[in-house]
């Protein structure tokens, strides 16, 4: 059973997450965080050291309600193909799934701080890093299992596939048109049909 002072500090994470997420590091004001939790300043920072410190924290479970979804995609039941082709549906309506986050962490923490908080560039690449090991691995295991073919190595081609959904997510999310989701994941599962299906 958690403790009073653990649920106040997941309490102050889930609720400033979408925060830090929407305006950036340097964007979110202490008004912004307090407003939102309705605590005071002093209780915020009773719980975490500093704003980079609650910053980080915000990023980690945004990325983990990102990694959780990808992970039931891509651990499902299925060969190699269907979970590719779940992947690429998910990213069809990956706006809606993070809404309620601010927008993709992946894209707009990366970004944002990039020239003002070394930690979070950090933890944003080694989630980056992440993602494309779980794509290669079901990629591997789809030329294993005969499922599949690719002219280049597994993690390669992960990091070519995920280069296109987060360009996708990018463009869309710069020009508020979802139109480059659904054109770029009907490309996808094209790509997969005609070039990578055995």
């Amino acid at each position: 059973m958690s403790t009073k002072a653990e649920r106040t500090a997941q309490y102050i994470i889930e609720t400033v997450a979408p925060i830090f997420n929407k305006h950036g590091y340097v964007g979110t004001s202490m008004s912004h965080l307090t407003e939102a939790t309705g605590l005071t300043k002093g209780a915020i920072y009773g719980n975490f050291e500093n704003k980079e410190a609650l910053a980080l924290e915000a990023f980690k479970y945004n990325r983990n309600l990102l990694l959780g979804k990808i992970d039931d995609l891509l651990d499902a039941n299925g060969d190699s193909l269907d979970k590719v082709y779940a992947l690429i549906n998910f990213y069809r309506q990956y706006d809606v799934f993070t809404m309620q986050m601010g927008g993709c962490p992946i894209l707009n923490i990366g970004v944002d701080a990039q020239h003002n908080n070394s930690l979070l560039v950090a933890a944003n690449k080694e989630t980056i890093k992440e993602i494309e090991g779980k794509i290669a691995l079901v990629i591997e295991n789809g030329v294993k299992a005969d499922e599949m073919k690719i002219p280049v190595p597994p993690l390669q081609f992960a990091k070519q596939l995920y280069t296109i959904l987060q360009g996708a997510v990018a463009m869309a999310t710069m020009t508020r048109d979802r139109k480059y989701l659904v054109n770029t994941m009907a490309y996808l599962e094209l790509l997969v049909q005609k070039e990578i299906k055995k």
